[in-house]
């Protein structure tokens, strides 16, 4: 199979990641800060480590400001649950995730916040502060920003969007699902309230992992409540973090492959990942550009900064039927659809037809792209 479909999941994973998801499960398959026998301990020193490589990989501001979550849609289910109140309004793109856009849809519904999306203008970035900076009112508690569409690859001006947050008292959140491991991420440099990611993408993490990092120690309420292994005798969560955030027992073979990902990105460099991937959509994109049947979705003037993901719609075809013809005649995939974005591609003209999209990954060669431009063009 030629894996093309990375903005998903990355596939495969590292070796070392894989070697150390097995390793966890035989050396550190006990319950961290539950007991105070060795091997509890070890285990609670193993996950110690690992939020110290996640801290000094995103420069947060501590250990204990990292909190490990199921997913990046868990962590910011947390942040819109745990910090929203009563009255308060919302800011986000008009490129967001549904992991955005249907948590707040839903509290929206339940009369409990209001929300505004503001328009991305993809070639202008002033055009799209304004946008953002028109959309405040005296209510605005938090604007949430993905940091670069999972659809289309557009890199939003988060630094500038959260420098304006903070000029108006507002906290900002970034979802950071489609750009950790391919875009560097500095929360002490950016001040960032909240950063959610997902592990089993470009940190190339195994699935069921996930992170949310929280900056300024902004303060969240727990959105699951249960056991944490400190302070047993309180009937109320811990005060302090991670331990408020982290009930139930950890997914320990997840964070240590996890740190093994973010360990295998800093060995290959960012700038390095980010390079190799982008000369590649680079390489697709010059050879369909001027495809008479084939529509391609990317900003040309800013494609040195987006992130390495191409979409893209063959005539009337159904993007769904080109996907499956890829992956059925020629072990190619790829994510045809709506990619759980319908807002990003009502943003871009393409609701009715979905986009195909193709997303490299490290291990995705110049041979897997002309293989794909072969396929493509038997099937147009």
């Amino acid at each position: 199979m030629i894996y093309l479909d990375n903005s998903a999941t990355t596939y495969p994973k590292p070796p070392r990641v894989i070697r150390a998801v097995n390793s966890a499960m035989r050396e550190y398959g006990f319950n961290p800060g539950r007991g105070g026998y060795r091997d509890s301990l070890k285990t609670s020193q193993k996950v110690y480590e690992a939020r110290k490589t996640v801290k000094e990989f995103f420069r947060a501001p501590s250990e204990d400001s990292v909190i490990f979550t199921p997913g990046c849609t868990h962590a910011l289910n947390t942040v819109i649950k745990g910090v929203l109140k009563q009255g308060d309004h919302v800011i986000i793109s008009s490129l967001e995730h549904n992991a955005v856009a249907r948590p707040l849809h839903k509290l929206s519904e339940q009369g409990k916040i209001t929300y505004s999306v503001s328009k991305i203008v993809p070639d202008d970035d002033e055009k799209t502060l304004q946008n953002f900076r028109e959309a405040i009112n005296r209510r605005t508690r938090m604007i949430i920003c993905t940091h670069a569409s999972n659809v289309f690859g557009y890199r939003l001006p988060v630094e500038r969007i959260c420098a304006l947050a903070h000029s108006y008292e507002i906290l900002f959140c970034l979802d950071a699902a489609q750009s950790a491991g391919v875009l560097p991420i500095d929360i002490e440099n950016d001040q960032y309230d909240f950063v959610c990611c997902a592990g089993h993408k470009y940190l190339y993490g195994p699935m069921g992992i996930g992170l949310l990092l929280i900056g300024n120690n902004n303060p969240v309420e727990s959105l699951i409540d249960g056991g944490t292994g400190s302070e047993s005798f309180e009937l109320s969560m811990p005060s302090f973090y991670p331990d408020r955030l982290e009930a139930g027992t950890l997914n320990i073979p997840g964070i240590i492959g996890l740190q093994e990902g973010i360990r295998f990105v800093q060995r290959q460099g960012i700038r390095e990942i980010y390079e190799r991937e982008s000369r590649l959509i680079r390489f697709l994109e010059e050879r369909l550009k001027d495809h008479r049947r084939i529509k391609l979705y990317r900003n040309h003037d800013k494609a040195h900064r987006d992130v390495p993901v191409l979409s893209f719609t063959v005539d009337s075809a159904d993007s769904e039927s080109v996907a499956g013809y890829l992956s059925k005649e020629h072990g190619i995939a790829v994510r045809g659809g709506l990619h759980c974005a319908p807002m990003a591609h009502d943003h871009l003209g393409t609701l009715s037809s979905g986009t195909v999209r193709i997303s490299p990954s490290v291990f995705t060669t110049r041979t897997d792209m002309n293989l794909l431009l072969n396929s493509l063009r038997k099937f147009s």
